[in-house]
């Protein structure tokens, strides 16, 4: 199969368009980082976990992904938290940064090629600030910091399409000050005060602004051009539209980033999950209670620019669902069938699945119509398994399908499929009760899942078929 043109949702031009590197089969993509002042929540989780799906899925197109991600180790909530808590800036800052750290080793988080803290990169920030002064941007206020003035930049607002603030955009306040030329003028540069990190430089000590950390970090590796930048809708305002700003005004290139991505708000009772609000599920909390492979799935098969709205429900919906697939999966691997009774179509059906699979990956990576077309494909083969018309190389062609599907997603444990073999028995019992269930009797079905029991197995009655598990 031809792989399809992949297209993608690019909020600069408000459309799908072609994903085309600037660099043949290379791609440059940049994701914002934590701001490592306090553990990470489920909507952190969400769009680290879709970028890491994205990265892999062009990986198996066979693009050559460089995904860089900045870690901001010095702002004015990591100072104020330090303070709150009595302990060192730095020591609080590394402390979180490995916390993060963790957490996306427990996501399964693995395509990130280049984590770059803020704070190995003041020299490129301090030369970016130094030449968006000669460019005359830039002005000085005294015993405050250096600004950028929008003024200057005639396209300032063009990715979100306004330049004020809005009550869910994400704000460094080191950008609040009373003497700013414009309302809108974003903070460059901080000059040093008692007690908090400096760094010296020819226009005064201090320490960056928040926006200037990740074009320093871009430039440095990607240069003044790259091909996608993602994170999350909370942060197009202010801090995209100034990284635009700043790096289109020192390169006079445009544009900085040819396609950005934003992933949409996750919620808890329709309202957004932030720290501030304090309706968050930490990441290391879910997963004392559920497995990553489940938040993993949960999060893939929703549409990566829309809201998704967190609640118990949800994600025993996902938690059964993946179970279909871990089911299907188990009754390949251990399908008894020596041959298919009609090989041919059974091919045709496994091209069908891929094509349709991959062509909605294709259209703007869209999962869940890219899960629907697998489901639909684990119920017509179910259907033939249960009349004995599945052959065992038939079977692991399909098998092999779904180890392709991991590799992106990351959401099945094979290792458990293969140590959790079901008895023959099991399987025989499972199809006489489903006999039973067809001809309406439901007693015998009842004594026939309590024999299925008794083997240490349960199973679950879905619209798809039945599922059987491991009883724990």
């Amino acid at each position: 199969m031809k792989n399809p043109q992949v297209k993608i949702y690019n909020t600069l031009s408000g459309k799908k368009d072609a994903l085309k590197p600037l660099s043949g089969q290379k791609i440059n993509l940049f994701v914002c980082g934590p701001t490592v002042y306090d553990f990470s929540h489920l909507g952190h989780a969400r769009s680290y976990v879709i970028f890491d799906c994205f990265a892999k899925y062009l990986k198996s197109m066979g693009y050559h992904v460089f995904y860089l991600q900045n870690i901001t180790d010095i702002d004015d909530k990591i100072i104020a938290r330090a303070k709150e808590k009595g302990v060192g800036i730095k020591d609080l800052a590394d402390a979180f940064t490995n916390e993060y750290f963790k957490d996306m080793k427990a996501l399964g988080v693995t395509s990130v090629k280049k984590y770059a803290k803020a704070t190995d990169h003041i020299k490129e920030v301090i030369s970016q600030v130094e030449r968006l002064i000669d460019k005359k941007y830039a002005y000085t206020l005294e015993e405050d910091g250096i600004y950028f003035d929008i003024a200057k930049f005639k396209d300032y607002g063009k990715l979100s399409g306004r330049t004020a603030l809005q009550a869910e955009d994400s704000m460094s306040r080191i950008d609040y000050s009373k003497n700013k030329r414009n309302r809108g003028d974003f903070c460059l540069w901080k000059f040093s005060i008692q007690d908090e990190p400096s760094w010296t430089a020819p226009f005064g000590a201090g320490r960056p602004g928040w926006h200037i950390e990740d074009t320093a970090i871009t430039e440095k590796y990607f240069g003044a051009q790259y091909d996608v930048h993602g994170g999350g809708r909370d942060i197009m305002f202010p801090h995209h539209e100034a990284e635009i700003t700043q790096m289109e005004s020192i390169s006079g290139k445009k544009p900085l980033a040819r396609y950005w991505m934003h992933t949409g708000f996750l919620t808890i009772d329709g309202q957004k999950m932030s720290k501030s609000l304090g309706n968050f599920v930490l990441i290391n909390d879910f997963l004392k209670r559920y497995p990553a492979m489940l938040l993993r799935f949960w999060v893939a098969k929703n549409l990566w620019h829309t809201p998704m709205d967190y609640s118990e429900t949800a994600i025993i919906e996902a938690k059964i669902s993946l179970e279909k697939i871990e089911e299907f999966l188990r009754k390949l691997k251990t399908l008894k069938t020596a041959k298919s009774a009609k090989p041919a179509d059974l091919k045709k059906a496994l091209k069908r699945a891929k094509e349709e699979f991959y062509i909605n990956l294709a259209d703007d990576f869209n999962t869940p119509k890219a899960f629907a077309a697998l489901f639909e494909f684990i119920k017509e083969i179910n259907k033939l398994m249960e009349n004995g018309l599945l052959g065992k190389k038939e079977a692991r062609d399909m098998y092999k399908f779904f180890e392709e599907i991991n590799k992106i997603f990351g959401i099945i444990d094979f290792e458990k499929i293969k140590n959790s073999n079901i008895p023959q028995e099991v399987l025989d019992l499972v199809k006489v009760r489903e006999g039973h269930r067809k001809s309406t009797q439901w007693n015998k079905a009842d004594e026939v899942r309590k024999e299925i029991e008794k083997y240490g197995y349960s199973v679950d009655d879905t619209q798809d078929g039945p599922v059987v598990k491991k009883i724990h």
